[in-house]
């Protein structure tokens, strides 16, 4: 069995557990003025609309007794650590996501610990008692089940959906819970009559396949429970990901480029954070009629720099909206043959090592800036088009 653990509003609530004045007030994590975005809200700030990504200045505007406080990001990492190990106590077989949530395999724990739900509520407890903070939880034999149900009653939520439930649980959910499935898929699928995940479950996959091709695969298999995907943990994940699927479809170049700088910030980002490094960098492009299409690169060495990611992640698009000038709907950049960031490489005898060096002091300082202060206070000027679009 599976459980989905996600921290409730995990840098606010640490705020409001270190600083007793702030419970029960709208707290936002972040800066509330020029350029300062919200990092994190609270349950009581979000009754207001206020969510992660927006500008201080409108938070500020849709709750005037909104208290902004500054990120800590160095004590929430701490904190995450702690959470952390509370999952290693059960299973070794942590797969986190962020910070503040995580996938965790526990079949082979049930005879120690006993059953899944029954170490899903000892970790929550744990976590609530050792850490003064809340979880919720969903337990479930497939992935992206147990993270539907870990959403559904939070704050401080339990959802378990045991094996032979998982069809009557998903059934009546809307398609918008499904992964991959945003505005425009959504209202494609109803377009079809496809309002719920049981109505997606018994379409002809053919059809579905014919309107949608490898995307309507992928959605007919969640809707028939069928995610064969493992919890991997950290030390041994294959691949680092990152993708956005548009409101409305792309076809402005500019829009698309700082898009693909977006995703190639994040993507770096994650990796440096894992203290790794990519030997191959991939493009992932949906059209506007569902068609999917992949692109990859091999680099002639690891590396894990913004720059030199991006540079070739947008070298795949170019070559791509070259053969498929259609408006585009999903993109996503991806990083695979991953190393360790501290084992020994082949250096060319043609290396510009001052200049690596110096690259990797900008991405260092870039990277302590947006876990302080947001990943919007500090960007490339390739991603500025997109960043604002998204505000």
């Amino acid at each position: 069995m599976i459980l989905h653990i996600d921290m409730d509003a995990f840098y606010a609530a640490i705020e409001q557990r270190d600083h007793p004045e702030l419970r029960g007030r709208p707290v936002v994590v972040g800066g509330s003025s020029g350029r300062g975005v919200v990092a994190a809200a609270s349950y009581e700030a979000r009754r207001f609309g206020i969510h992660s990504a927006m500008p201080g200045r409108r938070a500020l505007q849709l709750c005037p007794e909104v208290v902004f406080v500054k990120s800590r990001i160095d004590h929430y990492a701490a904190i995450g650590k702690q959470v952390r190990e509370i999952f290693l106590r059960y299973t070794p077989l942590v797969q986190p996501l962020s910070l503040d949530e995580a996938f965790l395999d526990v079949t082979g724990s049930e005879r120690l610990f006993g059953s899944a739900a029954k170490i899903g509520r000892e970790i929550k407890a744990a976590i609530k008692i050792e850490l003064g903070l809340t979880a919720s939880v969903g337990v479930a034999p497939i992935k992206f089940v147990a993270k539907i149900a870990s959403d559904l009653q939070k704050p401080d939520g339990f959802v378990e959906v045991g094996s032979q439930s998982v069809q009557s649980f998903l059934d009546p959910l809307p398609v918008s819970r499904l992964w991959g499935v945003g505005r425009v898929g959504q209202e494609r699928l109803h377009r079809m009559g496809l309002r719920t995940i049981g109505d997606l479950r018994v379409r002809e996959l053919d059809d579905l396949k014919r309107s949608f091709g490898s995307w309507g695969e992928h959605l007919w298999k969640l809707a028939n429970g069928i995610d064969e995907r493992k919890v991997v943990p950290d030390r041994n994940a294959k691949q680092i990901g990152h993708e956005r699927t548009f409101h409305e479809d792309l076809t402005d170049e500019t829009m698309l480029i700082a898009v693909v700088s977006f995703l190639s910030e994040q993507v770096s980002r994650r990796l440096r954070r894992n203290k790794r490094q990519t030997r191959c960098v991939s493009i992932k492009y949906r059209r506007d009629d569902f068609r999917t299409f992949a692109r990859s690169e091999t680099l002639p060495r690891a590396t894990d720099s913004t720059d030199e990611i991006f540079r070739v992640a947008i070298a795949l698009l170019t070559e791509m909206r070259s053969r498929e000038p259609r408006p585009v709907r999903l993109l996503g950049v991806s990083l695979s043959s991953l190393t360790d960031r501290d084992a020994p490489r082949q250096m060319s005898l043609f290396d510009l090592a001052e200049n690596e060096t110096s690259q990797r002091e900008v991405d260092k300082v870039v990277d302590g800036l947006r876990d302080a202060m947001g990943d919007q206070a500090v960007y490339r000027a390739t991603s500025h088009d997109w960043i604002k679009k998204k505000r």
